[in-house]
């Protein structure tokens, strides 16, 4: 080795040491005080902190060096605990705040963001931590009143309590957490550059928009859902706020003249503007081309107009159409009518465009009206019946990634124009041309390109075709309602957090064994193959299922038993093997999906006695049907235990003996409660490329026999009703039905009942359809019968005497 080399060397090692040293020093600076160790260890007493797989999350809170805590974060010269951060997506805190954090004196951030404090209420000694900078406690199920002593932060910048509700499907229905009187508190707040409230109850903060107004430094405002009051017309505007960049006033009912004077006056710094599900009424402002920096606008759910001139267009969309950064317009679910193709045109540089829900009926879009759109990346023009006219082989301007055209005229040939947006490097994820008129069978070119996407949508069409025999890669597919035929393909769920694929009243045919080869399983949650041509046996692989919330097979030609693994899916909501050739005892394993709400196993040959566990075990159950089967034996008394159920049909077996008198512990048909359980499931699918609720709506299943007519009941949640019809059932008609008061139908037809009609059956006041025919029942039929305003439908054959009193009733009697 030279004599230089040695001495690179020697440098090297002498550096090495030195920084090895240095960091030494500087680990050890980074201890934290025992002081803030023992709070620390005070606050985790007062947590339960859960991680994925259900362990302890803060077990390493144990160790000296508490600056490495998990969500514990120090000045790295200081060794002060400045930070506490339990936002993480992989692990959730539950409790309760411990006053303890008060003894960390330099603490600048509280983020709890998207845990579960359990209904707590904020605690007032956190107005004491005086060096905050960041308070973030949205998501958290905190309640209660924000307290005004957070208006002594005064070193705050960020602020987020909102949020508590956010997150849930339906936001409308959603009980507010917090309540504020007024918002006097905040104006102390002079630093605060973001504030969010949303889901508040601010009903009673008269003084919002003055205080919001007042802010210097506040750049982002979230207020959604807040049921603000108006702001009053005597307002002083001269001294508000112009540094907002970002507004979300939506969800509050506000009407325009309540809102557009101060909007108007605080907008010229706006980027992001969202006035949405508001009262919003008129044409679109021309005002708001006046808001230069303005790059997003959301006006869906108002009731805005177009102020259209025959030959310019709407004017308030050309001048929003002059803005020079203008990306994003939302006017969805409006009241826009008649023409909108002249205003297109205006709006060049959008890269979203929705206009979704609005009566555009008649008119004709085409390529011309996007011939400037070369940066348009979304379209959403759902539910607007326009026609759209591309004309084949012509290359358009921009490359979506996301098409939204359901109701609209594209057919009856598939479009064509379609190649062009999937055969481009800017990937097209999701795609919805359900019920917009096409009638062809879909194209060669289809399937490759079909590989990126991750949401599809062509229900509702008449289509054709087959599936090709390599892999379907996808996150939510819906054929339904088509024509497409063939074998069940192989699924690959491959970067889903939740899966649905919708194949039902289509021509599939063989075998459905493909479904235990699905890629990434665990993540399906929808899978309904219902009204095809499957046959065979439905393999038992539903083990590893474990996230599916609904599982159809309905109306196929299967066969042989149930498959003891549907016991596996603990997340089942909904199952429907109805219409088939199932035979054998149900299998004792499915008492494990004790969430199902739907259940229906109808038109099978299903044999045994009802077993006691559907009724101890499914007490979630709304809809049970086990009609059209070869069941024997007693109803059981554990049935009674199913106070939630709307709907029991246990029509055409062999069931015998009498009706158990505690049926009357059917809550939800003896007195009047909340019909909200209706049988729906809500996904909620948060993947970057779009937040996409997928709806399936259980009740569509929900079919009643009645007189021997199949009937369906698209609300379930209002119908309450009774089938016990064509079985051995025998002795009187328990006087306890008489409780039953909010039962819509019912049949005790063809059975062998016997001595007298209930007396007092006229306390069922909702009854629309009653049927007691082919029985043995004798005596006179009830007077309280005339008390049935609601009856639509009465049967009763072969008494031995009908009462004089019978023109009395609504209908005719049979």
């Amino acid at each position: 080795m030279s004599s230089k080399s040695s001495h690179k060397l020697v440098l090297f090692f002498a550096i090495s040491f030195l920084l090895q040293e240095k960091c030494t020093e500087a680990s050890v600076s980074l201890l934290c005080k025992e002081s803030e160790r023992k709070a620390l260890l005070e606050f985790k007493h007062s947590l339960q902190a859960m991680d994925s797989s259900g362990d302890d999350a803060l077990f390493l809170w144990e160790s000296e060096e508490c600056c490495f805590w998990a969500g514990v974060e120090c000045n790295s010269l200081t060794g002060y605990v400045e930070m506490l951060d339990f936002s993480l997506q992989y692990w959730v805190v539950a409790g309760t705040i411990s006053p303890s954090l008060l003894k960390l004196h330099h603490l600048t951030s509280i983020n709890f963001n998207s845990n579960d404090f359990n209904g707590s209420l904020i605690p007032e000694f956190i107005g004491s931590l005086q060096k905050l900078k960041l308070l973030d406690l949205s998501n958290a199920n905190f309640r209660g009143p924000i307290p005004s002593l957070l208006g002594n932060l005064s070193m705050l910048e960020t602020l987020r309590l909102g949020g508590n509700g956010g997150d849930v499907t339906y936001h409308r229905n959603f009980k507010k957490m917090f309540s504020v009187g007024k918002l006097e508190w905040l104006s102390h707040l002079s630093r605060l550059k973001e504030v969010d409230l949303s889901f508040t109850n601010l009903s009673n903060a008269n003084d919002w928009s003055q205080v919001i107004s007042h802010l210097p430094l506040l750049q982002k405002l979230s207020l959604r859902h807040c049921d603000l009051p108006s702001i009053s017309s005597s307002l002083s505007l001269a001294n508000s706020s112009t540094s907002l960049t970002y507004l979300d006033l939506s969800d509050n009912n506000l009407p325009s003249s309540a809102i557009y004077p101060w909007l108007f006056n605080v907008s010229s710094n706006l980027v992001s503007l969202n006035i949405s599900s508001n009262k919003l009424k008129g044409p679109i402002p021309e005002a708001f081309g006046n808001m230069k920096a303005i790059q997003e606008l959301y006006l869906n759910d108002n009731l805005l107009v177009l102020a259209e001139n025959q030959v310019r267009g709407d004017s308030g969309l050309n001048e929003i159409g002059k803005l020079p950064d203008f990306r994003v317009l939302d006017l969805g679910y409006n009241l826009l009518n008649g023409s909108i193709s002249k205003s297109i045109g205006q709006l060049s540089n959008l890269r979203v465009l929705r206009l979704a829900g609005n009566s555009l009926d008649g008119d004709v879009i085409s390529e011309a009206h996007f011939s400037n759109f070369t940066n348009l990346q979304e379209l959403d023009l759902s539910s607007t019946s326009l026609t759209l006219k591309f004309n084949t082989g012509r290359i358009l301007p921009f490359h979506l990634s996301q098409i939204m055209l359901c109701s609209c005229k594209l057919g009856p040939r598939f479009p064509d124009w379609l190649r062009t947006q999937m055969d481009f490097k800017l990937v097209l994820e999701y795609l919805d041309i359900s019920a917009s008129g096409i009638s062809d069978s879909l194209p060669y070119w289809f399937w490759d390109p079909f590989q990126r996407l991750r949401y599809l949508n062509m229900s509702f069409n008449q289509i054709s075709g087959t599936f090709p025999n390599n892999s379907i890669h996808i996150s939510h597919l819906d054929l339904s309602s088509n024509n497409f035929s063939g074998p069940l393909p192989h699924f690959s769920l491959d970067f889903s957090d939740v899966g649905t694929i919708k194949l039902s009243k289509n021509k599939f045919n063989g075998s459905v064994s493909p479904i235990c080869n699905i890629t990434n399983e665990v993540s399906l949650a929808l899978l309904d193959l219902s009204n095809n041509l499957f046959s065979g046996v439905v393999p038992d692989c539903f083990r590893s299922f474990r996230s599916l919330t609904a599982l159809n097979l309905g109306d196929n030609s299967f066969s042989g038993s149930l498959p003891s693994s549907l016991g596996s899916l603990t997340s089942l909501e909904m199952l429907s093997f109805r219409g088939n050739k199932f035979s054998g005892e149900l299998p004792l394993s499915l008492q494990n999906c004790t969430e199902l709400k739907f259940l229906d196993l109808s038109d099978n040959e299903l044999s045994g006695e009802i077993p006691l566990w559907l009724g101890q075990r499914l007490s979630s159950l709304v809809f049970l049907s086990l009609q059209r089967n070869q069941f024997r034996g007693r109803i059981p008394h554990q049935l009674c235990e199913l106070k939630y159920l709307q709907i029991l049909d246990l029509s055409v077996n062999k069931i015998s003996d009498s009706i158990p008198p505690c049926l009357k512990n059917f809550n939800s048909m003896a007195k009047k409660v909340s019909l909200d359980r209706r049988i729906e499931l809500h996904l909620l699918d948060d993947q970057p490329y779009v937040t996409s609720l997928i709806h399936v709506r259980y009740v569509d299943e929900a079919l009643i026999t009645w007189k021997g007519t199949k009937q369906n009941y698209p609300q379930l949640g209002l119908l309450l009703a009774i089938d016990l019809s064509c079985n051995k059932l025998t002795g009187e008609i328990p006087e306890e039905l008489n409780s039953l008061r909010e039962l819509v139908a019912l049949n005790l037809s063809r059975n062998f009942f016997t001595g007298k009609i209930l007396q007092k059956i006229g306390h069922l006041r909702q009854l629309e359809v009653l049927d007691l025919s082919r029985n043995k029942f004798s005596g006179n039929i009830p007077t309280s019968l005339s008390e049935l305003t609601f009856l639509k439908d009465f049967v009763v054959l072969r008494c031995h005497r009908i009462a004089q009193w019978w023109n009395h009733l609504p209908v005719n009697l049979q």
